[in-house]
């Protein structure tokens, strides 16, 4: 609840020892605290983990509870919750109807309707629009009748369908969506609870993000975060605002807040004990890219390396987001004077993306190209060996990257 979510896995992973000596490993007490323990690697984002204990959980209330119990309901919402995270779409869709199933058969319409949304979010990721909004309409009707029109749940299905709007292309009916959302979180019902609307306000914020009105963005995020400041066990959340504060601040070129707003999610992230998770990893290089247009390139250095080493264990160095880093990094030693530390790097991303992942990238060209000018400046040429066939074909080349790559002043840096 304090948000110091290292030491509560750190806690539950003793309780569960000391259970399984007294309890054994199948007693239901111990299916209990292994839900605890996946539900705080989920928060961790820690999801290996956490898919391991879930279906630990999930094999002892099989064992111990009727067929389709609300039990296995919750189970399987929670592995879902895991499966989507890892980007395993085809199996949270099926744990969720399953779910769905034991809840319907348990009498739970409103828990019924609350799996629907997931549905429908899934269907979504795999851009199966008509499939989504048939789930998200079913919920809808359920929870304006159980609910009412202004219950923030209402309000919740309203941004799902502003957000798959806005995907399919169709801005009118996404803006109109994301004023009838905002309408029920002004006013919410009594019994609505702060960490439901700051939610809602940050969800809708990321779609007003896409469509290019960062300002707008801005300011619901910073209602977000207000509702949210004297919370106890929100570090994390708040910590995730501030981080994509930082980056709508570095939208509108404010550079100073921006770095102020990451430095802050960073502390708040270190306390929680994310600082080894990707994300961090993500946020330490956003605020280093700040640092590069406020000149503070030295402290954009630290912040590159420690991101690098943080992405090259949770992620590997293949990763885009790691890439990204290596290429940042590279950009900062050459700022500073220190070219050789940039050749190595350069010269070890060239021979990754040669060997592992295929050259038919556009950044293969541009990281090509600034080794070689680097190399010409240090008075050295490339040591290139001759390639196989096979890594003349980038196999990702028909993936595109969502956010795309943007490029910072003429050194190449990246987000």
């Amino acid at each position: 609840m304090l948000g110091q979510v290292d030491r509560s896995i750190e806690c539950y992973e003793e309780g569960l020892k000391i259970q399984i000596e007294a309890l054994g490993d199948t007693d239901p007490r111990v299916g209990e605290t292994c839900r605890y323990l996946a539900e705080a690697h989920v928060q961790a984002m820690q999801f290996e983990r956490a898919e391991e204990l879930c279906k630990k959980t999930l094999e002892i209330h099989r064992a111990h509870s009727e067929p389709a119990s609300l039990e296995e309901a919750a189970d399987r919402r929670l592995m879902a919750l895991i499966c989507e995270a890892k980007g395993d779409y085809e199996s949270a869709l099926e744990h969720l109807v399953l779910a769905s199933m034991a809840m319907i058969a348990n009498g739970q319409e409103n828990e019924v309707a609350a799996i629907d949304v997931s549905i429908g979010n899934i269907y979504m990721s795999l851009c199966r629009f008509d499939e989504a909004v048939f789930s998200y309409q079913k919920a809808l009707t359920v929870l304006k009748s159980s609910k009412g029109d202004n219950h923030p749940s209402v309000a919740s299905i309203f941004v799902r369908l502003a957000d798959l709007y806005h995907r399919t292309g169709k801005i009118r009916e996404s803006k109109s969506y994301c004023e009838n959302s905002l309408r029920i979180y002004v006013k919410p019902v009594p019994g609505t609870t702060a960490e439901e609307i700051s939610g809602g306000l940050t969800e809708i914020s990321a779609i007003y993000e896409s469509m290019d009105e960062p300002e707008e963005a801005l300011k619901l995020l910073q209602k977000a975060m207000k509702l949210l400041e004297d919370k106890p066990g929100q570090q994390s959340t708040i910590a995730g605002i501030e981080a994509r504060m930082g980056v709508m601040f570095c939208m509108l070129g404010r550079y100073e807040e921006a770095r102020i707003s990451f430095e802050s999610a960073i502390v708040k992230l270190r306390a929680s004990g994310e600082k080894k998770s990707p994300f961090f990893g993500v946020v330490l290089n956003q605020m280093g890219l700040a640092c590069v247009q406020l000149f503070k390139i030295d402290e954009a250095a630290e912040l590159f390396e420690e991101a690098r080493g943080i992405l090259e264990q949770e992620c590997g160095p293949c990763h885009q987001d790691t890439l990204g880093v290596y290429s940042n990094l590279a950009a900062t030693y050459d700022a500073m004077g220190r070219v050789e530390d940039a050749i190595e790097i350069l010269e070890y991303v060239l021979k990754l993306r040669e060997e592992k992942l295929g050259i038919a990238n556009p950044d293969f060209e541009d990281e090509k190209r600034r080794l070689t000018e680097l190399l010409k400046e240090a008075g050295r040429t490339r040591d290139r060996k001759a390639k196989s066939l096979e890594n003349l074909i980038d196999r990702n080349s028909k993936k595109t990257k969502k956010e795309g790559t943007k490029r910072w002043g003429s050194l190449g840096f990246r987000l």
